[in-house]
């Protein structure tokens, strides 16, 4: 199916933004955008004059489909609080489609999201990235594991240390991941001289996932606050050599030149939550620019539900507000946690060769007063905003109950 998206204001974001342009989807894909564009015959035709054109946003951190709003424990899959060393779980096989969280984020332009374990665990498992759209997960999948999710801090402390169990400790917590991570490199090194003399060998599901880490295949998404935590997170990283981003890094600011210097990632937030543990006392709306002037390369995130999914781009906008760079900040919910996490072949832009995942946005998206209006994901209009109602439509993608 052809659709030609016609006489919007396109900001492609990787690119300079194009007035009264069309944005070409076949496939699925985009084939082309412009303003001089020869639109097919067959192509249906989107009506976008008054509109800005942007990418679907990229939620980096979230826990939408494993961590369900108002459904109690019968919802929560986000952590297996069993095992410290959690490796070989993957955020993929808990995730609730029918999720509410999923509706919300096409709401708010939101239409690629990380899957994430929580941090629970010093090593909390595999994240995936998902379409915000679909009836199983294998239909909404990206990519498949993303990163593997660790946790630093007060989170795995507290919890095995109301287990009376290693790691009670930060020092604990971080012995739970050396230990697991040179467990990792020492099967890598049987499974590679097995393989060289064609000797049978045991694979194990945890060791395999920490070697793609290991090996540089993905990258360590490690939560962590204090300033403390964000340095002893180099330090594991530099030892073991494997692509570090920081995940949430509260206190990045008051470390950012040793960031900077190292060119090590950060996503950000939440932002507009309150200080509910001591390591987020230093949580701030500034401090994304902070980072960002220092030339941090940022994301942000919302840690759905810890904020709603659809208040992406109102963080960022609040960002702005308190000293973040405009571009950056939009950057920051498309482009950057693409790239961040490996998926910029996939989103984070509007370009040739890319999903047709696009938002029409009746404004500016980063005034509060803008509404996504009508989204598509890989070319299917799956949600529109009704003037007449007021309210949001989302397009079922399951069959009539």
């Amino acid at each position: 199916m052809r659709i030609a998206i016609t006489g919007g204001y396109v900001v492609p974001v990787d690119g300079e933004p194009i007035e009264g342009a069309t944005v070409l989807v076949e496939g699925g894909v985009i084939t082309a955008l412009g303003a001089d564009l020869t639109v097919p015959e067959d192509a249906e035709i989107v009506d976008a004059q008054g509109f800005w054109v942007l990418p679907g946003f990229v939620e980096a951190h979230g826990h939408i489909g494993v961590w369900e709003e108002g459904d109690g424990w019968a919802g929560d899959d986000v952590n297996e609080m069993t095992d410290p060393n959690g490796a070989a779980l993957r955020a993929l096989d808990a995730v609730n489609p029918d999720d509410e969280g999923f509706r919300d984020a096409l709401a708010g332009g939101v239409t690629t999201a990380v899957i994430k374990p929580g941090s629970g665990n010093p090593i909390g498992g595999q994240t995936a990235a998902l379409k915000c759209w679909g009836a199983t997960v294998d239909e909404m999948l990206v990519r498949q594991p993303v990163s593997i999710k660790s946790a630093l801090g007060e989170n795995p402390k507290r919890i095995y240390g109301e287990q009376k169990k290693l790691p009670s400790t930060r020092l604990g917590v971080a012995a739970v991941i050396r230990k697991a991570l040179l467990a990792a490199r020492d099967y890598g090194e049987r499974k590679a001289a097995a393989a060289r003399e064609s000797e049978p060998f045991q694979h194990d599901l945890g060791n395999e996932a920490l070697l793609s880490v290991l090996n540089r295949e993905i990258p360590w998404c490690q939560h962590t606050h204090r300033a403390d935590d964000i340095a002893t997170a180099i330090r594991l990283a530099e030892e073991f050599g494997y692509r570090l981003v920081v995940n949430h890094g509260t206190e990045g600011h008051r470390i950012v030149d040793l960031l900077a210097d190292k060119d090590i990632p950060v996503i950000i937030g939440p932002l507009i939550v309150n200080r509910s543990k001591v390591e987020v006392r230093r949580r701030g709306l500034r401090n994304p620019g902070l980072l960002a002037k220092a030339g941090v390369r940022i994301a942000i995130t919302t840690d759905h539900p810890v904020v709603p999914i659809d208040f992406l781009v109102h963080q960022a906008t609040f960002a702005v507000k308190e000293g973040l760079d405009r571009e950056t900040a939009l950057r920051a919910i498309t482009l950057e946690p693409a790239r961040i996490l490996g998926l910029d072949d996939r989103v984070g832009a509007l370009k040739p060769g890319l999903d047709a995942d696009i938002v029409l946005w009746s404004g500016d998206p980063l005034d509060v007063m803008s509404r996504a209006h009508t989204v598509f994901v890989r070319g299917k209009r799956v949600y529109s905003f009704d003037e007449h109602t007021g309210k949001g439509v989302t397009v079922s993608p399951f069959h009539p109950d």
